[in-house]
């Protein structure tokens, strides 16, 4: 399959912003993940980028999840670690990278998995027509954010609420906002991991896993969050997700 070709800015600055880390011949659906950053940082990402290796993780345990499906998973490359005000420097890094993947596996769902900051980007550029829905991980949510665009789409939210970086409460908001305006919105409160999702990694990465299987139509969305997402509760605990997940094929550690 040949990579898409570069866009004019690109070309000028030798930035790309996806990166494909499993490219199948013939893709079902794809999968983008977006790391966490900063509030303000015009500074590229360094080398050693911690919060792009912690989503590594997940984008295993999504490709264990769905050994049958041919699932094309990608990432999104930043210019800068910030979101950095107004700027918003991650939506378009992020906007770009489904440009690039639209044409890598058109009329293909994807689904966005985001953390921290990449989550917030992930839901700012979730109204693009290849985007079926989004995993957010302790996103950050501040009030105000924009939901009219979340309409039809999927959106889960996972968050600890002892997370003392983003606020848990401002994720919950999000999503009855976002129901509110048509989205098929539900939230998770995981029981510990905090911003980092670090303590019980296992369980994030195996609920994150399922999740996103579940909104590519890779497997069932456990009934518990289909009853929730027709349903006034707009947030469960994440064992009673759990309990309906198979053992095997989720876990990356």
């Amino acid at each position: 399959m040949k990579p898409p070709p570069f866009h004019h800015e690109q070309r000028r600055t030798g930035h790309r912003s996806l990166r494909l880390r499993a490219v199948p011949p013939a893709s079902m659906g794809a999968v983008l993940l977006l790391h966490g950053g900063r509030s303000d940082a015009l500074t590229p990402p360094p080398l050693l980028n911690l919060p792009s290796a912690r989503m590594r993780p997940f984008g295993t345990a999504i490709l264990r999840a769905t050994p049958d499906h041919d699932v094309l998973l990608a990432s999104v490359r930043y210019r800068y670690r910030g979101w950095n005000g107004s700027r918003s420097d991650p939506v378009h890094d992020a906007q770009e990278a489904l440009d690039e993947l639209k044409l890598l596996a058109p009329l293909r769902p994807v689904v966005l998995v985001g953390h921290s900051m990449g989550a917030r980007a992930a839901l700012r550029v979730a109204e693009h027509s290849h985007v079926s829905g989004i995993v957010a991980l302790a996103p950050w949510c501040p009030p105000g954010e924009p939901v009219a665009h979340l309409k039809n789409k999927h959106l889960i939210v996972l968050h600890d609420e002892q997370d003392r970086v983003t606020n848990a409460h401002d994720s919950w908001d999000f999503v009855r906002r976002a129901r509110r305006a048509g989205a098929q919105a539900c939230g998770i409160t995981m029981p510990r991991g905090g911003h980092a999702m670090l303590r019980d990694a296992g369980t994030w990465h195996r609920l994150t896993a399922a999740l996103t299987a579940g909104i590519l139509g890779a497997e069932s969305l456990p009934s518990c969050l289909t009853k929730t997402l027709s349903a006034d509760i707009a947030v469960v605990g994440a064992h009673r997700v759990l309990k309906e997940l198979p053992r095997k094929g989720c876990g990356a550690r």
